[in-house]
Order: C-alpha cells, then sequence, then structure tokens
C-alpha cells in the first residue's frame, strides 16, 4: 500500500520534499499534483520505474512518456530549442503546456519516440517545483487515470482508489478539476497546436 503525504500545496515542507525524493532515488513511484491534474511519475533515468509505469498505465512501449524539468534552462539539456522556441516557452512557462521538441542525447531511449522527439512540461506547481529542483533530474509525467475508469481523479482519495497498491507515495495536496494540458509541438519554426486543453493557445498562433 502506498503512503499517503499531506504537503502544502502553496509552500511544501522541505522534510517532505526530501522524503518523496529519498523515494524516488530508490526507484519509487509517485503520484503527485500538478497545474493540470494528478500524475504518476518516476526519476527519468530509473528504467525499472519506468517500466513500472507503463506496466500501471497499461501503456504499449511505442508511446513514450512526457517528463518535467525545472526549468527552461534544464529544458535545454533534454530538447534542441531553437531561438523562436525559446522565446515562446520563456513567455509561457510555468505553466500548462507540453512541448514537442527533438530529444538530447542526455534522454533515455525509453523516454524518445521513434522520431527522437520528446514531450517535456515546466509545471506552475510548487509541489513539482520543489520535487524537481531537489531530485536535481526530470521526472516522468503522466496523468493518474485509467482510460476505462471514468470517475473525475480530484484527489489522493481518488488516486489511492485507482493506484494506492502500485505505487510507493501519493501526495495529498488538495482538490485539482482534472483539465490536460494543451500540447504544442515546436519541432519547426510554425507551432503546431497538437491537443487543445488548459493552456491558452493564442500565443502559439
Amino acid at each position: 500500500m502506498a503512503r499517503i503525504f499531506e504537503i502544502n500545496p502553496a509552500n511544501p515542507q522541505p522534510r517532505l520534499i526530501a522524503q518523496v525524493v529519498e523515494t524516488l532515488h530508490r526507484g519509487g513511484v509517485i503520484c503527485y499534483p500538478t497545474d493540470t491534474m494528478y500524475g504518476i511519475g518516476c526519476d527519468i533515468f530509473n528504467q525499472k520505474a519506468v517500466k513500472r509505469i507503463y506496466q500501471i498505465k497499461r501503456r504499449p512501449k511505442d508511446k513514450p512518456f512526457s517528463f518535467m524539468c525545472a526549468s527552461l534552462t534544464n529544458i535545454s539539456n533534454y530538447g534542441h530549442v531553437g531561438n523562436t522556441a525559446y522565446r515562446m516557452m520563456r513567455k509561457n512557462l510555468p505553466g500548462p503546456y507540453t512541448f514537442v521538441l527533438s530529444g538530447s542525447k542526455l534522454v533515455p531511449k525509453i523516454m524518445l519516440t521513434r522520431q527522437k522527439t520528446v514531450g517535456i512540461r515546466v509545471p506552475a506547481h510548487p509541489i513539482c517545483l520543489a520535487i524537481l529542483e531537489a531530485l536535481g533530474n526530470p521526472i516522468l509525467n503522466t496523468s493518474a487515470t485509467l482510460e476505462d475508469d471514468d470517475q473525475p481523479v480530484c484527489n489522493s482519495l481518488d488516486v489511492d482508489r485507482l493506484f494506492g497498491k502500485q505505487v510507493d507515495l501519493i501526495l495529498e495536496g488538495g482538490e485539482i478539476i482534472p483539465q490536460p494540458s494543451t500540447v504544442i509541438s515546436l519541432l519547426t519554426e510554425q507551432p503546431e497546436i497538437l491537443r487543445e486543453g488548459k493552456g491558452d493557445i493564442s500565443p502559439f498562433l
């Protein structure tokens, strides 16, 4: 059974963040609040943990997960960011966007598509950012939902119902009305909206 930590969503307690990071270092899988919905994640460099999440989400291996970085500077380590893409991301991050970029050599193969692209986020949520800063690595990011379950996942109790027996740690960070991120491809000079979600698309039109 997963442990449940109540973390202050506005001012996360450093001692609890340290325990979350310790869990990630050990190859643990966590559920956590983001600026769009509750998510499931692990350290992207722990292949065993990444494979666990594939099993938990019942996801085919040819559909890589996106991941979260702590900052735009951090993104440029893991994705190839051109001048236009940099300007757009600088104005809109942190925020509810997932950007598709060409992946760098630092990205583990299991996180790359066949086209060697990645989906990267910088979430506007203090808990996520505190974890990312303390860990020093990106963490995998996928929604804490199952395709065959249509009940909304808004808090740690909902997450526990679905994944409590399969993950190591659940972070309670308050009620969240789930809405997916907006997905934007920045592979070319002209942005392409792949999915319209919580993030405003007008800056990219």
